[in-house]
């Protein structure tokens, strides 16, 4: 799609509000009005993303107890409805998973910092230099092969060209403290962090503080003047970076959320400075900012990061004293997040905020940055561009469960190390591969690169491993937000599981087996393999090693199903996207794992269940059956079932269900309701795309 094509399309998607009006072929989509005195714009999560990606947002992101069906838990055609997006437009493709692999082949990629500082350059420029700030939330020296070979220094220069006033950090700190403190004197901006202190051992060393009176181990606040308006901003860094990464390289430092402490900061700031606006950039995560915002009083906006999620509008949060904006910024290079402050004599006013996508075929690339990011991966090219395999499916991570990658990465452990069973982080960060492309050393360390990246191999008995997934699960779907101390749920290969993230802690994981469907038992030992262990160093290579080899091995490759678990959620959940879900009376709903690209099943449990649901089944196959269809069922629009009239049944669990399995012409199909209850066995053929709703 050349540039005036795209300028027409986004013309039709900037409606909505998000993107600015374009008015005309040739117009700037990034051209919009100023507004209010002071502009903030903030970016978060790059993951050391220099040139432009392919990034598939998730179409699993499940909201339980108060997040259920919240922003940012709402994916695919909810969070389209949700948003009032037009579906296969630019804006979709920015925003959610929906036909990603055609939309990335006509809208191309997305970030880069060259692209991004050319973006940045005429926000400000636009809206006057003096009256702006670029704050950056976190995790941007880390990602890429050139950020870990540089230790972070590649990303400290990149941000100083991008021009990064104030950081705060997440991922920095799994660089060693020399490192750390290296990067950070070099960095132009200022980095701020109020909620990590100094150990009392380390108080007691004398070990560098930012304060040692008050034992902050970073400058926790500042404020900048603009245009005769003051602006705190106070630093949040992520809270569980000891947990999540290894304490082993921040020995002095206590983290947390600090709720007590950023309270008194707030309230000294307002009472000893008297700024016109406090703002916190977080490295928390949506859900954990927006039960912060609830509890923490005089913050006007978060600008948030760390679960990667693109929220397009900000959530207004009640609180005693007012209400906070919460926001946040998406991920990896694809979107600038830009807040507009009006003033008035108590404050801030009003605003206006836009979540804008970096699209690569409007912005020409800034020469300075470009130039830079060109000599910075010199010296490494010949080992970034390695060709690997060809994937013929879309490879990706994001998601609360196994993504494309995912597989990947677990059948080359599994393949290289020998070993029976796989578990691999839930990492957020990591980019996506189109189908068609090759796949380069440079692709695999998006995956891998980290300063951990050792593998390992050895012997878990079975109650091990469903300790270890029930320590995940907390992490991930504990009700309380603050608790969430995690990324995604740990990615399995060679092993199946059932999980409910609705319970509590030991009771959210059953059914664990082999993939050959024998169940996994408790005191029996098996082989397993994994990498990016956070206590001690394993002795194994580094995971892109592995990976590496495993696919030189391949000319190609294909992931036509992932193996995810069966997740039992309450019927309806916006959070689950292309997911296969049978549902039952007690307002719950099991779901499999995503549907393959030939054959789907129906299925009608006999105990206690009402509802019919899709599962996957081996490409190449149909079978049907007559199945009696409740008033609640779908089936395509204007379409009928096709059938060999076969019956089978299969067992699940303790509930036996019958099922229906329907060749599907296509990858998707539209459906509508049935209608009353019937027994339904007729001719389903010539199935169209891009028709699914519900």
């Amino acid at each position: 799609m050349d540039r005036r094509e795209f300028i027409q399309t986004l013309a039709a998607a900037s409606v909505v509000g998000f993107l600015p009006a374009v008015s005309a072929a040739g117009s700037n989509p990034y051209d919009f009005p100023s507004f209010g005195q002071v502009r903030l714009l903030h970016i978060t999560d790059s993951h050391a993303q220099l040139n432009p990606v392919y990034y598939r947002e998730p179409h699993v992101n499940v909201g339980v107890a108060g997040a259920w069906g919240k922003p940012p838990h709402i994916v695919g055609d909810a969070f389209l409805e949700f948003y009032g997006i037009t579906d296969a437009t630019p804006e979709a493709y920015a925003f959610t998973y929906k036909n990603f692999a055609e939309l990335a082949e006509k809208y191309g990629k997305v970030g880069g910092y060259a692209r991004m500082k050319s973006l940045i350059n005429q926000l400000r420029q636009s809206y006057g230099m003096e009256r702006t700030l670029l704050l950056d939330g976190g995790d941007s020296w880390q990602g890429s092969g050139t950020a870990l070979w540089t230790r972070g220094m590649e990303m400290v220069q990149a941000n100083n060209i991008l021009g990064v006033d104030v950081a705060t950090g997440h991922w920095e700190f799994t660089y060693e403290p020399a490192e750390l403190r290296a990067n950070l004197e070099a960095f132009k901006g200022e980095f701020i962090a109020q909620n990590i202190f100094l150990t009392e051992d380390a108080l007691f060393d004398e070990k560098p503080a930012f304060d040692e009176f008050t034992g902050h181990a970073f400058q926790p606040f500042t404020i900048k003047s603009m245009a005769g308006f003051d602006v705190a901003i106070i630093g949040q860094a992520f809270p569980y970076t000891p947990i999540a990464n290894p304490r082993r390289n921040v020995p002095d430092w206590s983290f947390g959320i600090r709720l007590d402490e950023l309270q008194e900061l707030v309230d000294q700031i307002r009472q000893n400075h008297s700024p016109d606006a406090v703002i916190l950039l977080s490295h928390n995560g949506m859900d954990v900012d927006q039960k912060l915002a609830s509890l923490v009083s005089g913050v006007d906006a978060i600008l948030g990061g760390h679960t990667h999620d693109a929220v397009p509008n900000p959530v207004q949060v009640k609180n005693p004293a007012g209400t906070t904006l919460v926001t946040n910024a998406g991920s990896n290079g694809k979107f600038v997040g830009v807040l507009d402050l009006e003033f008035g004599s108590a404050g801030v006013k009003d605003f206006r905020y836009r979540l804008l996508p970096v699209f690569g075929s409007y912005l020409d690339p800034d020469t300075e940055m470009q130039a830079f990011i060109q000599q910075s991966r010199m010296p490494y090219a010949n080992i970034l561009d390695e060709e690997l395999a060809v994937t013929e499916s879309l490879l990706f991570r994001r998601g609360n469960f196994n993504g494309t990658f995912d597989e990947i990465i677990g059948d080359a452990l599994r393949s290289v190390l020998q070993s029976e069973i796989a578990l691999s982080p839930g990492f957020r960060w990591g980019t996506s591969v189109i189908p068609g492309q090759v796949i380069t050393m440079e692709d695999v360390l998006a995956q891998t690169a980290m300063t951990y990246p050792e593998t390992y191999v050895r012997e878990l008995n079975g109650e091990t491993l469903k300790l270890i997934l029930e320590d995940v699960a907390d992490n991930a779907f504990n009700p309380d937000p603050f608790y969430q101390q995690g990324g995604d749920m740990v990615r399995v290969s060679g092993m199946t599981y059932s999980i409910d993230p609705t319970q509590s802690i030991g009771s959210r994981i059953s059914d664990l087996r082999l993939e050959n469907g024998e169940p996994i038992s408790a005191e029996k030992n098996y082989v397993v393999s994994g990498w990016a262990t956070v206590g001690e160093i394993s002795p194994g290579p580094p995971a892109w090693e592995v990976v590496a080899e495993y696919l030189r091995s391949k000319e190609s490759v294909r992931i036509d199903q992932t193996n995810q678990p069966s997740v039992k959620l309450r019927t309806g959940n916006p959070g689950m996207g292309d997911w296969n879900i049978w549902e039952c009376d007690d307002e719950t709903s099991y779901s499999s794992s995503e549907s393959n690209c030939e054959t789907q099943r129906y299925f009608r449990c006999r105990a206690g269940c009402s509802l019919f649901g899709r599962s996957d089944h081996a490409c190449g196959t149909a079978r049907s059956g007559r199945v009696l269809f409740p008033s609640d069922i779908w089936r395509p629009a204007g379409r009928s079932w096709t059938g060999a009239g076969r019956r089978t049944k299969q067992h699940h669990g303790n509930v036996w269900v019958e099922w229906l399995s329907l060749v599907r012409a296509h990858e998707s199909y539209g459906i509508e309701p049935v209608g009353s209850s019937r027994l339904l066995s007729e001719t389903f053929s010539d199935i169209d795309d891009e028709r699914w709703r519900r």
